[in-house]
């Protein structure tokens, strides 16, 4: 399973956040193992692969090449768009707890999202200091990092109008911005249909540019698989995109969840062309601005 497919899920969790928020049963508690599990085995790789990378670096006799860093990029890329999911599950997980009064899901997500913030920082320190990377490619998992940043944001700032988790946004800042943007569009004629446009967005602007494989395609399928299987039917009405038919496959092995994923996606997306919102939206192209 694609890295940028877990971007999507967490545009759907997050335009599913008031029914997710409002249903009262609590994740299983064997699915919040599979998704620590996973998530845990996928961090190990990524910081395997990071130090083999930086060991090169530090080898008199071998320096690392451009075609090492091709070689990496893929993981890189993984790192950056997985941390999308990351941060609004763990968002989900907080304001659920907060809402119920536990700490059922919340400390699990939060120790998920601290190990890919110290994968986020390694791959950041490698673009500024190490060895063998062309500037095109540092640019490049620059401009990626700004986007994911920026869409993060967003999602945050959209649940934040449920309850106040932009602490789990990379610019808080802009997250409550965006929050503040939703709120006029909802009150405007035809605002209701602000949100599925950005959804649309979003897609457009995840489809291109990445490797054709993730390095750790069978983790990805497991998360998203952990994450899917942790939601109640109860959460969904007749018109929701995950209820009933989804809610029993979901149950099925994780190597499932790639076909789950396309075949929701696709009964949910919208024909309208990307929407700008009034503070603009997260750019979609490799000619996003800062």
């Amino acid at each position: 399973m694609h890295a940028a497919e877990l971007v999507e899920l967490a545009a759907l969790l997050t335009a599913n956040g008031p029914a997710l928020l409002a249903e009262g049963a609590h994740p299983p508690p064997e699915r919040l193992d599979e998704y620590w599990t996973a998530s845990k085995c996928r961090l190990d790789r990524w910081l395997r692969t990071l130090a083999d990378y930086r060991r090169l670096g530090e080898q008199t006799a071998r320096r690392p090449t451009t075609a090492d860093w091709s070689r990496l990029r893929p993981v890189t890329e993984e790192i950056l768009t997985g941390e999308v999911l990351t941060r609004v599950w763990a968002a989900l997980m907080t304001a659920g707890d907060s809402r119920r009064g536990v700490a059922h899901g919340e400390p699990i997500a939060r120790s998920i999202l601290l190990g890919h913030m110290e994968a986020r920082n390694r791959v950041l320190n490698l673009v500024v200091n190490g060895e063998g990377i062309d500037r095109r490619h540092a640019i490049a998992i620059n401009r990626l990092r700004r986007r994911c940043d920026r869409w993060t944001d967003l999602l945050i700032g959209y649940l934040v109008q449920l309850h106040d988790v932009s602490a789990f946004a990379p610019n808080p800042d802009r997250a409550l911005d965006f929050a503040d943007d939703l709120r006029f569009q909802q009150q405007t004629a035809g605002g209701r249909h602000a949100w599925p446009l950005v959804l649309a967005s979003l897609r457009a602007g995840m489809v291109r540019g990445f490797a054709d494989r993730s390095p750790n395609g069978d983790l990805n399928a497991r998360i998203a698989a952990s994450v899917l299987a942790s939601i109640s039917p109860l959460a969904f009405d007749s018109t929701g995109v995950m209820r009933s038919l989804w809610m029993v496959r979901i149950s099925t092995a994780a190597t499932d969840a790639e076909g789950m994923i396309a075949e929701l996606i696709r009964a949910d997306s919208p024909s309208h062309l990307p929407m700008h919102n009034r503070r603009g939206a997260p750019g979609l192209g490799p000619a996003e601005s800062p």
